[in-house]
């Protein structure tokens, strides 16, 4: 659950907060990614008022406030603060009214107060609040980009992940994150990965050690984060299990609820595992141009079938 205390200790220098009243009440729960100005519930409309979104006052607000009589102040002040509300903050030039400092501290409602203009403000903190509302899990593997395309490299401890990925970076392409990758799914629509800080930019390779991607290749080869569009997964050469030779069948990993092209890249000595991931990440950009080489090759394949079908039933026909 996130809370007004994590949103003030967190981003307190970013967004120039600084906490006026009701400290008491800092553990009130975040539920929603949202902040509001009231606009119409400042005027006594609270019809399907939202009352669970962070509320804004700029200063029109402050300033309609302070235009009321004292009663009809304090009125307006209760209908809009409900024990749903989790926090309030004054933006803008003007500071609270006295009634609401002193409602805020007798409901233990968080008060608290920005120096920067109410349109920048509410733009930056829903900006951070879509970023810690993000659904986001951690995988094991190693991220690239590749071509321009985001490829998730995944597979048993020692299979050759990293040394993969050490060969798409000499062929230029980029490290995102080695072994630890997280996930987050952004706006509801794609998914974009990044590694921890105490590991960014490293890449362990069995027998040599932990090396720098960025200080040895350049800061060209790296990346703090890239979305994920494709999941390559290498294992082991099975002799005795059929490996798809056409690629008619495209199939898909579940992260976060969006369907991720995957294949299964099976390794044995002699596999060039770089170049099959590359031609890999061609053949996707391919299919997203529209152009597919197995369908292509599949339709020219019956083509060829119908027309010696065809062939063959007029031979019939003439030896009758």
């Amino acid at each position: 659950m996130y809370h007004v205390k994590e949103l003030y200790e967190k981003y307190q220098e970013t967004l120039a907060l600084s906490l006026v009243a009701g400290d008491a009440g800092l553990a009130r729960p975040i539920r929603v990614p949202e902040a509001h100005r009231p606009g119409l519930g400042l005027a006594g409309h609270l019809k399907e008022y939202a009352n669970q979104r962070i509320l804004v006052l700029g200063s029109v607000e402050v300033s309609y406030l302070r235009d009321l009589e004292e009663e009809v102040r304090k009125e307006r002040i209760q209908g809009i603060l409900t024990p749903k509300t989790p926090t309030v903050v004054i933006a803008g030039r003007f500071g609270p009214p006295k009634e609401l400092i002193q409602f805020c501290d007798d409901t233990s409602l968080p008060l608290l107060r920005t120096k920067m203009k109410t349109v920048e403000f509410l733009t930056r903190l829903h900006f951070l609040l879509n970023e810690d509302f993000s659904p986001s899990m951690t995988c094991h593997g190693t991220l690239v980009e590749a071509f321009g395309v985001g490829v998730l490299i995944q597979g048993d401890s020692s299979i050759g992940k990293s040394e993969a990925a050490l060969g798409l970076i000499e062929r230029g392409h980029r490290l995102i994150s080695d072994d630890v990758v997280k996930i987050r799914l952004r706006e509801g629509s794609y998914l974009e990965g990044s590694g921890p800080e105490l590991t960014r930019h490293l890449l362990e390779i069995r027998g040599i050690g932990i090396i720098n991607v960025a200080h040895l290749y350049g800061a060209v080869c790296v990346r703090d984060d890239k979305r994920v569009d494709l999941i390559v997964k290498l294992e082991a050469w099975d002799d005795k299990k059929f490996y798809d030779q056409v690629g008619l069948d495209q199939q898909f990993c579940d992260i976060l609820g969006k369907k991720v092209p995957f294949h299964i890249l099976p390794v044995k000595p002699g596999r060039d595992v770089v170049l099959l991931i590359e031609t890999i990440t061609l053949n996707y950009r391919l299919k997203e141009m529209g152009f597919n080489s197995a369908k292509d090759f599949n339709v020219k394949l019956l083509e060829a079938i119908a027309k010696k079908q065809g062939q063959a039933g007029k031979t019939s026909e003439s030896v009758l």
